[in-house]
């Protein structure tokens, strides 16, 4: 079965907030990865490269608190109460085609399920509902 987490966008204070939630719920940070780390060079507007792409505070059994600098040519600024979404893990392949139709029907996809460059498909849609959920399966749980 699927887990599901929160995923947070800011604009650009990602580290200082993951900080914070760090010492309130304590643990290691799981992941950290950058814009620059995805992208090549020129592919980004200056200064944005060392913002946050992804991050990753585990807490609990099963569950993370997870987070990322809005940049504006991807849609930005982020806005507070509107500022999240779902991420979704599904635990086979099947099942990640499986709940992104099912949560595009009435919906609109802002990101066909594709292979990104961390090893997993990704695909993010926004369901009938306006809940934006973002499903990502990594070929590593093979």
């Amino acid at each position: 079965m699927a887990i599901i987490n929160p995923y947070i966008n800011f604009n650009g204070n990602t580290e200082e907030a993951f900080g914070f939630y760090k010492s309130v719920f304590g643990g290691e940070f799981s992941r950290i990865m950058r814009y620059q780390d995805m992208h090549g060079e020129g592919e980004l507007p200056a200064g944005e490269g060392a913002k946050i792409m992804h991050m990753e505070l585990p807490i609990g059994q099963g569950s993370s608190l997870m987070g990322s600098d809005t940049l504006e040519m991807m849609g930005g600024p982020a806005t507070a109460g509107s500022n999240f979404s779902i991420a979704l893990n599904p635990t086979s392949e099947e099942e990640t085609h499986h709940l992104f139709n099912a949560l595009a029907e009435g919906g609109q996809v802002g990101m066909a399920l594709a292979q990104v460059p961390w090893g997993a498909i990704f695909g993010e849609v926004t369901d009938k509902y306006g809940l934006r959920w973002l499903v990502n399966y990594e070929f590593s749980q093979q």
